[in-house]
């Protein structure tokens, strides 16, 4: 065969065998940002693609019956050709189930105004139950799990969260150091993501404040693409029926300068930036109007390292004089509770990476039950409302 024959045939082979790949769903969709109205679900593909979700009410419809309003993942008038995909539900009815279902289709070649597609992958309807979700609304009662500073251990996190029958929570709460650095997509995802995406099922959201191990690596720049919030920064707050919740980014605990660092560091200026943010969210409405205002940080204001006395020097002045019911804290491996005293008016509750926090909201009181891998109570927390 001549040589130049046998080089055509070859790139025509690759050529077709890429047309014919089957694109597929990397990582399972997860859902972000809930709140009464607005939801945002992501998920990942092997090979890049245009996006988008169907989106049903909950009936007794099967999902095949009639065609589904697609909402696609774009931004700035275009559908998105990548390998993570974001797609942002909007004007949602509060306290309402939708079932839903994810497309990915893959994108062979792009030039110019051309645009060659493949095959397409979406979520199972077939033969098994749709995902779904329920937005958040005014509920009698509210549960929610927190757990914190797993640091890539599955086999913990699956029995601290599969113990307290997720699917049955409203949300959960990462309190930050589920990993102990961030190298890579594939490093994050099989360090804590896979299993909470499993435990989960698409279906419960969570809620995630960064620690101090998640500005770690390289891949800590591509961190927030993958947990976006109701403002676009991982400084923020979200209201789930009765109570209102201000998530902070409590930063690193050493001095921007330390040699951990390499010069990348800007934690002190960050802190300060969060802190003038504080101040408008502790005068709004929506926080005032609120029956409960729990903080989540993954460092406690207390101690002697540099990050927790920098926020103790420019939080706790604001949140002093904010009603505060709780902060629920990580990052020191141990359990503290801390009742309120002259330096800080409200309580602190310092979750160690052996347990979980399991919450229950009501009208009159919140209960926080501290449980550990043994589904042992280690305390129990009752808080009236301010």
């Amino acid at each position: 065969m001549p040589a130049l024959f046998l080089i055509t045939f070859l790139q025509v082979v690759s050529y077709v065998s890429g047309q014919t790949s089957n694109i597929k769903i990397a990582q399972n969709p997860y859902l972000q940002a809930l709140t009464d109205s607005t939801v945002s679900i992501l998920w990942t593909t092997d090979k890049p693609a245009i996006a988008w979700v169907e989106l049903a009410p909950d009936d007794e419809s099967h999902f095949y019956q009639q065609e589904r309003p697609q909402f696609h993942d774009s931004r700035y008038g275009f559908n998105r050709i990548g390998t993570l995909h974001q797609v942002n539900l909007k004007k949602l009815t509060p306290g309402t189930k939708y079932r839903y279902r994810v497309y990915a289709r893959e994108v062979l070649a792009h030039e110019g105004a051309y645009v060659q597609y493949g095959r397409t992958a979406a979520s199972n309807v077939f033969n098994k139950q749709p995902l779904a979700f329920r937005t958040a609304s005014r509920k009698d009662t509210l549960r929610f799990l927190v757990v914190n500073d797993i640091h890539g251990d599955n086999e913990l996190l699956r029995n601290l969260i599969g113990r307290q029958d997720p699917l049955k929570m409203d949300f959960v709460v990462l309190n930050g150091d589920m990993v102990n650095q961030l190298l890579s997509e594939k490093q994050m995802f099989d360090d804590f993501m896979h299993t909470t995406i499993d435990l989960f099922g698409g279906s419960i959201p969570f809620y995630y404040s960064r620690g101090n191990h998640e500005t770690r690596g390289p891949f800590a720049f591509s961190y927030p693409e993958f947990f976006p919030t109701s403002n676009g920064q991982l400084y923020y707050t979200f209201r789930y029926g009765d109570a209102f919740f201000i998530v902070l980014d409590s930063g690193e605990d050493k001095p921007d300068s330390d040699i951990e660092y390499s010069g990348l560091a800007d934690m002190d200026n960050y802190r300060t930036e969060q802190a003038e943010w504080l101040k408008g969210v502790v005068r709004s409405k929506e926080f005032n109007e609120s029956t409960y205002r729990i903080v989540i940080s993954h460092m406690p204001p207390f101690g002697d390292w540099h990050g927790s006395l920098d926020l103790a020097k420019k939080f706790l002045p604001i949140l002093n004089n904010a009603k505060i019911d709780i902060m629920l804290c990580g990052h020191l491996h141990r359990h503290v509770f801390r009742k309120a005293d002259k330096e800080c008016h409200f309580p602190i509750l310092v979750n160690s990476n052996r347990n979980v926090v399991k919450a229950t909201i009501c009208k009159k009181e919140a209960a926080l039950l501290v449980v550990d891998r043994q589904g042992k109570t280690i305390e129990s927390i009752t808080i009236n409302p301010k």
